[in-house]
């Protein structure tokens, strides 16, 4: 059980950093300037919250290395490399973007290395087979342009999460929220008796405290935003997380299955319409909610909710399981978005007094 000290580090040092940190901010210039009608924060509010997650993990994952029993043949010292790495190069692309608001055409450089960093370190090499519950397990043991294809699908996968918690992160602890679900779910799937990995659980257990201590002041009212880097850093673990416990990718695809249909459903609706898959917008299902009367805090309970239910049952199931269950979140997804649309059209008629 000293995974769960680690845990508690993590979020000690998380909640003392982040008042720091906004004062940081506020020294910097990073702040986040009301522009709406996207966003919802009526006055300028500090940025760079990822700094005080990553600050809790490093110091949790330092104190592990030196006091826990790390086993380095399940996890080799090249993943902490990585991870680390990539987690520098987040925080220097986020800071930059935090504070200067940086062209999208450039925001694809940091995660893209990032992700890269980690494949280069070794893992996700090592996923030779996905789960396949038709049958037997679909083979990745060959190569795509001289590159090993398990490599290919572990950075394609690391931008995918990273990709979708960024765009995620469009209301009050959103992303620290459903980010603190998701690693205590890896940290469940962790210690049952089909995986039983104390490394990786302790590292996800970590991630989670980090993201609980944050998450103190980012729930709404928030008085600090995670940030750009913060939101990349996020997905870029659980990412990382997923691939390290062999693959689980359709639990990881459970747990943030709402976030990750919303966002592929926001940026096919932007190509089809001709606009930019990368300029902001009110299409996410966050904002749908809010239109349809729905509080803040409700809304972010809300995806709370739904990742829970999914995530945890996801621990439980098998691969056939697993994809019953990525159907019926494909049924609530559309249930959703349909009665988000019902809901708002009925408030505008309400309001107009036909109604």
């Amino acid at each position: 059980m000293d995974y769960v000290w680690f845990g508690l580090i993590a979020l000690a040092v998380s909640f003392a950093v982040t008042p720091l940190v906004r004062k940081l901010a506020r020294a910097t210039g990073a702040m986040d300037i009301p522009r709406p009608p996207r966003n919802l924060h009526a006055k300028p509010t500090p940025k760079l919250g990822g700094l005080a997650v990553v600050a809790g993990c490093a110091v949790a994952i330092g104190l592990y290395l030196q006091f826990g029993n790390w086993n380095s043949v399940v996890v080799p010292p090249s993943f902490f490399l990585g991870i680390g790495a990539g987690a520098l190069i987040l925080m220097i692309g986020g800071f930059l973007d935090d504070k200067y608001d940086l062209p999208p055409y450039l925001l694809w450089i940091f995660p893209s290395l990032a992700a890269l960093v980690v494949v280069l370190s070794g893992v996700g090499v090592g996923i030779t087979t996905l789960s396949n519950p038709f049958g037997e397990p679909f083979n990745l043991n060959f190569k795509i342009l001289f590159l090993p294809a398990s490599a290919i699908f572990a950075w394609v996968w690391l931008m995918g999460m990273m990709f979708t918690t960024k765009f995620l992160d469009g209301l009050d602890g959103l992303v620290a929220g459903i980010g603190t679900i998701a690693s205590f779910t890896l940290f469940l799937l962790s210690l049952t008796q089909t995986v039983n990995q104390p490394v990786t659980a302790t590292l996800a257990i970590i991630l989670c405290g980090a993201l609980l201590g944050y998450l103190f002041y980012a729930f709404h009212p928030a008085s600090i935003f995670i940030g750009d880097g913060g939101s990349l850093f996020v997905g870029f673990m659980l990412g990382s997380l997923s691939i390290l416990l062999g693959g689980k990718i359709a639990t990881a695809f459970l747990v943030m299955g709402i976030p990750i249909l919303d966002v592929a459903l926001v940026l096919l609706q932007r190509i089809l319409t001709g606009r930019s898959p990368f300029k902001g917008d009110r299409l996410h299902l966050h904002f749908r909610l809010l239109d349809a009367g729905f509080t803040q805090r409700q809304t972010a309970l809300i995806f709370y909710s739904i990742s829970a239910l999914f995530g945890f049952s996801a621990v439980f199931l098998q691969s056939l399981g697993k994809l019953i269950a990525l159907v019926i979140l494909f049924m609530v997804m559309a249930l959703l978005v349909g009665g988000t649309v019902y809901l708002y059209r009925r408030k505008n008629r309400i309001n107009q007094g036909i109604d």
